[in-house]
Order: C-alpha cells, then structure tokens, then sequence
C-alpha cells in the first residue's frame, strides 16, 4: 500500500492484492477517502502484526515447555531399547522389534 505520485501531479493512493497468486495493484484514489481507506489499510497492517507478534510468542512458549517433553520421551525411547535388548529381542531391518531364535 502506497502513495503513489503521478505525472499529471497530485498523490495516488494504489494497493496491491494478491489475487490468485498474482499480485494486482488497485486504484483506490485521492482526497479524504483515499486518506481514510489508508489509514484503515494502516491499522489492519498494524493489527496484522501485533497478532503474528502475539503468535511467535506463544509459539517460543510453547517450545520451551515442549522442550522438557521431548528429552523425556528420548529417555524413555533409549530406556525401551535396552530393555527389549536385555530381553533377547533384536531391531529387524524394517524398524520392527524381534525375538532371537535359538538358545
């Protein structure tokens, strides 16, 4: 969104959309509602933002309790092998657990 000046003097205010995976520029004008249209744009900008802030936050929250979760779940993980290994059993070729045969 921007104001644009153009030859025949005087600001412009285009905006650009993203309509089908083009990006098309529209014409929204000059004078009092063009002003009001780009504050409007302005705010929905700024609103935009504050709610992708509020998002990464609570994303590096949530990481940092997911964190203690996943070394706990290595620890069972490498807790399991060893306990089917002193089980007699081996990790097959496709990731499955067997018994030995034999003695």
């Amino acid at each position: 969104m921007a104001w644009e000046r153009r030859k025949r003097g005087g600001l412009y205010y285009i905006r650009s959309k993203k309509i089908g995976g083009q990006v098309v520029r529209e014409y929204v004008g000059s004078g009092p509602l063009a002003d009001l249209v780009a504050e409007v744009d302005n705010l929905n900008r700024q609103r935009r933002e504050e709610q992708a802030k509020a998002r990464r936050e609570e994303r590096k929250q949530l990481d940092a309790l997911e964190a203690p979760v996943e070394e706990l779940c290595e620890a069972a993980e490498v807790l399991a092998q060893v306990a089917l290994y002193a089980a007699g059993y081996h990790l097959h070729n496709r990731g499955e657990w067997r018994k030995r045969r034999g003695p």
